[in-house]
């Protein structure tokens, strides 16, 4: 456990912060899920999915839960899977 003033409000403002940023992640974090599950069966709405699970990650980039170069890269990870699941079929 801190022991000094300083530590002890540096947990405190953490655990704020933590408790914000949790439902951002957790949106963040089920629409890319859906977006892979999605491209991975090869389903109509995958482009769908993708285009969602790119919004919640700029909203996440944004709000400042994710790093904006975190983000792009998911989104042309995701985007690129989508890619080539098409160019497979």
């Amino acid at each position: 456990m801190a022991h000094a003033k300083q530590a002890k409000k540096r947990i405190r403002q953490t655990e704020r912060a933590e408790a914000r940023n949790r439902p951002v992640r957790t949106f963040t974090a089920r629409r890319v899920r859906d977006a892979r599950a999605a491209i991975a069966t090869g389903s109509p709405e995958a482009a769908r999915s993708l285009r969602l699970a790119q919004s919640a990650l700029d909203r996440a980039a944004k709000a400042g839960v994710l790093h904006r170069n975190a983000a792009s890269r998911r989104k042309s990870r995701l985007a690129q899977a989508l890619k080539r699941a098409g160019a497979a079929r």
